[in-house]
């Protein structure tokens, strides 16, 4: 006899509750082995695309779309792009996934069937740009029905952070689009293009937390351009008050680094000279997938953040490394970037490689510690200005570059004559310069008040640029009787002249003539080449200069180190 549970039960009934359980235990291990054949057989894909529905082999085939819906071959595209460099750079991914369905592209407006607009959504200035074009395509569109060719309709797709910040509008108020599809739905372009083959409007704008396009090999629109971006993340965490970016491109996420690498590669070996790594927070980078015993980011001193700093992965310097390697001929550049993740990792490995711009970007957005305290930034003047000269220190010879915004929320004159002051401390070679403009859905537009004037923001904008050109215009001076490398990118369009750029990534033109190439000879410039140039004449915008030889970056540098660069005398 056995005791369980405190009742008595008979052996004959302890062997039926064992047969009992050992039964449960085996149509357990069955159903088990069921689910996992079905997870290794064939899905819902395969059986539509093996019924009976006849197949078209002639066009490529989109799963779960019939045949009688799919008619989008040899349909051309006409892409206008807007907005950042990150734009370009998507621009590059939608047309690989087109053209791997069976799209054309066209750069001939009556040529085309479909008319894509990449767009932007961080300035108003750039959504009403769009709003005109729309209109223009709209007009386009009206008058394709009334003509002979009204059997190829055309269709609009708006793409990009506008089309996820104005769905409503475009699609039920405006109803000028048929297709709106957000900056993580570009994959899904084709099966949206083909519902529109049949009346409807197509909207996908759902935001990703793990799209990258990782796998995607980006078709570059222009295959004749010595230079490229690669996208290297997606999303922003910074969460900046006046920044709409998060809500319009998600949260941050980082292509693993072996197809960053791969992709770059590639490039080398299609002739491309020069790339440029592209993210919200190109420096904030970290690919989790490759395990490492590093600890979590620390950030540099003076500097905060809101969101919790990720462990382990590789960093930003991991990458620039691996980068930089694959070929010592192309040169490296990046942004965009926060002050706060400049540890020294990515300073060090910045001065140490010759084929890495030092264009550094540091937007500060602001010169009032009171503002930028107002815009979440994370840092103080005094903060910036640490790194600005902690940089230089680093890097001898390092450019600057930055963000800055005038007439922000509560702006007063005085805190507004603080950017102009640190305009004047930092000397910057480059600089993107802007009037604030309130976005939905920002945290600025919950908490606080435009109140500046538009009168008096125009004019803080205005002083700004005259102050930047004139700092600009002294710091080029100073380049005269100086010798840079200029990667040549082809002839300027006013002038005709060579045109290239420098690694400040300021232009360089210079005349046209036979000069002393690699193998001792005499040849012309052409795309691709670098070139040793004299700098004779300066504006604020624009170096000229003589060309002097052929090189490259080894042979330009092997004798003269990076800060000794500008004092290079032939």
């Amino acid at each position: 006899m056995f005791f369980i549970k405190r009742k008595i039960y008979s052996t004959r009934q302890i062997s039926g509750f064992l047969a009992k359980s050992c039964r449960c235990f085996s149509d357990s291990v069955r159903l088990v082995n069921i689910k996992n054949k079905i997870k290794e057989g064939p899905g819902l894909k395969e059986f539509i695309e093996h019924s009976a529905e006849p197949v078209l082999l002639d066009r490529p085939r989109i799963p779960y779309l019939s045949n009688n819906i799919l008619d989008t071959s040899k349909r051309k595209v006409y892409f206008d792009v807007y907005g950042c460099q990150m734009n370009l750079s998507d621009t590059d991914i939608v047309w690989s996934i087109l053209k791997k369905e069976g799209f054309e592209k066209t750069e001939v407006e009556e040529e085309a069937d479909i008319f894509l607009v990449m767009t932007c959504a961080i300035r108003e200035n750039a959504e009403t740009k769009i709003w005109h074009r729309l209109d223009h395509l709209r007009g386009f569109k009206r008058r394709r029905e009334l003509s002979k060719n009204k059997l190829r309709p055309v269709k609009i797709g708006l793409l990009g952070c506008m089309a996820e910040r104005l769905k409503e509008k475009l699609i039920e108020k405006e109803k000028a689009v048929d297709v709106v599809a957000g900056p993580d739905s570009y994959r899904d372009l084709p099966r949206l293009l083909a519902l529109t083959e049949s009346g409807q409007t197509a909207v996908n704008v759902l935001l990703s937390l793990d799209e990258t396009y990782a796998d995607v090999v980006p078709v570059r629109l222009n295959q004749d351009s010595v230079s490229a971006f690669i996208s290297i993340m997606r999303g922003c965490d910074n969460m900046c008050t006046y920044c709409i970016v998060p809500f319009t491109r998600g949260r941050e996420r980082s292509r693993p680094v072996a197809s960053i690498v791969d992709e770059v590669r590639q490039l080398a070996d299609q002739g491309v000279k020069e790339v440029t790594l592209l993210g919200q927070n190109v420096n904030s980078y970290r690919d989790i997938s490759e395990h490492t015993e590093k600890d979590e980011t620390k950030l540099t001193e003076g500097f905060k953040t809101v969101y919790k700093s990720k462990t382990g992965g590789l960093r930003f310097a991991d990458l620039l490394d691996k980068v930089s390697s694959v070929n010592p001929e192309m040169r490296i550049r990046f942004t965009a970037a926060h002050p706060k993740d400049f540890p020294d990792e990515v300073l060090q490995i910045i001065s140490e490689r010759s084929n890495i711009c030092k264009l550094l970007h540091l937007p500060a957005q602001s010169g009032s510690s009171a503002v930028l305290q107002r815009m979440r930034r994370g840092y103080t003047r005094d903060a910036y200005l640490s790194l600005v000269e902690h940089a230089r220190s680093t890097i001898p010879g390092v450019g600057l570059s930055t963000d800055m915004i005038c007439g922000f929320c509560g702006e007063t004159e005085e805190e507004f004559q603080e950017t102009l002051s640190l305009m004047e401390i930092v000397d910057y070679n480059v600089a993107f310069l802007f009037s604030y403009s309130m976005r939905e859905k920002t945290t600025a537009y919950r908490r606080y008040k435009d109140d500046v004037p538009e009168e008096v923001k125009r004019d803080r904008h205005y002083r700004m640029i005259e102050l930047y050109r004139r700092k600009c215009q002294i710091l080029n001076e100073a380049e005269i009787g100086n010798t840079h490398l200029v990667l040549v990118e082809g002839s300027a369009k006013k002038t005709g002249q060579i045109m290239g750029r420098n690694e400040m990534y300021l232009k360089v033109l210079f005349d046209q003539s036979e000069i002393l190439s690699e193998d001792g000879g005499r040849r012309k410039a052409k795309p691709g080449d670098y070139v040793a140039v004299k700098i004779v004449g300066a504006r604020s915008s624009v170096l000229n200069g003589v060309p002097l030889f052929h090189s490259s970056v080894r042979e330009f540098y092997r004798d003269v180190g990076w800060g000794e660069r500008t004092k290079l005398r032939v």
